[in-house]
């Protein structure tokens, strides 16, 4: 439980807790004075990276994601054009084969707006928060949202831009990204109206795709460039609500992406395509609390730092089941 609370700390915007070497468990302290020491490890972790360099694998599990999810968005787009019914409305609110389904931010909204409990959302919501708990909260972002897949290709143009010195990345605080999941329940409260479905992108993309394009694209695409230009992934990892709330679902699932000490050269590989990487502040050397760390809950489990590792240390896997990818 302690981990729990301490993951859902960080996701709020805490920076992760150091634990003091004399509270480490035996094995751990041994283990990690054993890595600090090791001479020979260093010029395996120069093997290992200069073997991944030579022989580039390719992201087989960045590639599976992308498919699903423009696979699920599509399904929205194809279902409405063809009138099939089986997946109708858009990713906000929705209804797959007569069961219905409501964003959980959204349906947050929708009822502190009105004031009171819409009885289809509670049935929707019920559905969604089943669903993204037993596949760990923030997996909807990796998998299903469409910004997060036009970011994530902003993201590599943002990549060749820094490198050439025509892109910045400004750093904000992650806790600005708590403070506004409470700015968007005041308004919605207040106001009386869902004062953040006018400017998420997630819904602004998902109705885009459906109905067709609107004006309100511009916004979408004045995200992007400030991202392209100015802060990578700046929506997904400091502002936007719908994260934060699936995490805290997430939080105590059993799909997890699992962290297994021995095998970690700590050669960082995993940090550098992580989103996110304050949930793999774990890997960093002498920093692991256990032999075995699941990553925490602001993971969205987008894989990227199981494809990097080059020793295996980080693994997608069931509890109780064994690895998965």
């Amino acid at each position: 439980m302690s981990r729990v609370i301490e993951s859902l700390r960080v996701l709020l915007g805490g920076e992760p807790k150091r634990v003091p070497k004399k509270d480490l468990p035996p094995e751990v302290r041994e283990l990690h004075a054993h890595k600090f020491s090791d001479k020979e490890r260093i010029a395996a972790i120069h093997a290992e990276l200069a073997h991944k360099a030579q022989h580039k694998m390719p992201e087989k599990k960045r590639r599976l994601r992308w498919a699903v999810l423009i696979a699920v968005n599509m399904l929205f787009v194809v279902s409405y054009y063809f009138d099939i019914q089986l997946l109708e409305g858009a990713l906000t609110a929705s209804r797959f084969a007569g069961f219905h389904m409501a964003d959980l931010n959204s349906a947050l909204q929708v009822m502190l707006a009105f004031k009171h409990v819409v009885i289809n959302l509670v049935i929707g919501t019920t559905t969604i928060f089943i669903l993204w708990w037993l596949l760990g909260g923030r997996t909807f972002c990796s998998w299903v949202c469409p910004y997060h897949l036009v970011a994530e290709w902003a993201e590599m143009l943002h990549e060749k831009l820094r490198a050439k010195g025509l892109a910045m990345d400004i750093q904000f605080d992650r806790r600005s990204r708590t403070w506004i999941w409470l700015l968007f329940a005041v308004l919605a409260l207040a106001t009386g109206y869902t004062v953040f479905e006018t400017i998420s992108p997630t819904g602004i993309l998902s109705r885009a795709l459906i109905y067709g394009p609107g004006v309100a694209l511009i916004w979408v695409a004045f995200l992007l460039l400030f991202e392209i230009f100015f802060s990578k992934r700046a929506w997904c990892r400091y502002a936007c609500p719908i994260g934060l709330t699936y995490g805290v679902v997430g939080s105590t699932s059993s799909f997890t992406v699992h962290y297994h000490l021995p095998n970690c050269f700590h050669e960082g590989e995993c940090r550098k395509v992580c989103l996110v990487p304050h949930v793999l502040d774990t890997v960093i050397k002498g920093r692991a609390v256990a032999m075995d760390v699941d990553i925490g809950a602001d993971c969205t489990r987008c894989l990227r730092c199981v494809d990097a590792c080059p020793t295996g240390a980080l693994t997608f896997k069931y509890k109780g089941l064994g690895d998965l990818l």
